[in-house]
């Protein structure tokens, strides 16, 4: 839903890196998400630390972003939905440098293909959306878009139709208790926490039987 805009280190990335020995490469249209362990903590105070105790399930990883990934001849970019940048195209280095975490490291980046979908349409549709602004507010039916709901208009089957669909979205932790970041940032803008209301998050999205899992190693 957001990444870590506020804690950066610079991190930098080549396109002969992208790639373990024995993995496959990146293609464009892989889905790149950005994965905690599920003891991470996070500041509670930040977006981050409210994704994770909301989306948190049981599992090694709390998925709390989702990127689209464009792959040309000799370069990589990303397509996300981010508060810092908004819905933007920018390189992968880019990418890794917004979401290095406070001591230098780099949270898990897991590679996913979206299968039996035309992936170039996927991105071209995403490149329709850059400047539109982030959905601080997690509404449907908006200009404005969070990067789960990025990847769900961008994906269509051919009839045009959304692959991924919607679900009651969850802002409560595991405990059942609502993340005070919640609150404050609802209150902020005038309006309810929006818990049960039709929309996804990266970590239902990572579980969906369309994605298949793909050895990509992105490392510095």
């Amino acid at each position: 839903m957001k990444s870590f805009s506020f804690i950066i280190s610079v991190a930098f990335i080549a396109l002969a890196c992208s790639c373990s020995p024995s993995g496959d490469k990146l293609r464009n249209g892989d889905l790149v998400f950005v994965g905690l362990p599920m003891d991470y903590m996070a500041d509670e105070g930040s977006m981050d630390g409210a994704v994770a105790a909301s989306t948190g399930k049981d599992g090694s990883l709390n998925m709390i972003h989702v990127a689209i990934a464009e792959v040309k001849a000799d370069s990589v970019w990303i397509i996300d939905a981010t508060i810092r940048r908004g819905i933007d195209r920018h390189p992968l280095d880019t990418f890794l440098h917004d979401f290095t975490l406070p001591d230098g490291s780099l949270p898990e980046l897991l590679v996913k293909r979206v299968k039996g979908v035309d992936a170039d349409a996927a991105v071209q549709r995403a490149h329709g959306f850059c400047g539109r602004a982030y959905d601080e507010r997690f509404l449907p039916d908006n200009e404005e878009l969070y990067c789960s709901e990025l990847v769900q208009l961008c994906y269509l089957d051919e009839a045009e139709n959304q692959l991924f669909e919607s679900k009651p979205m969850n802002f409560l932790s595991p405990d059942g208790t609502m993340p005070p970041y919640w609150e404050w940032l609802f209150g902020l803008l005038g309006m309810e926490v929006p818990q049960g209301l039709p929309g996804t998050n990266p970590q239902d999205l990572s579980m969906s039987p369309l994605l298949g899992d793909v050895q990509v190693n992105i490392s510095r």
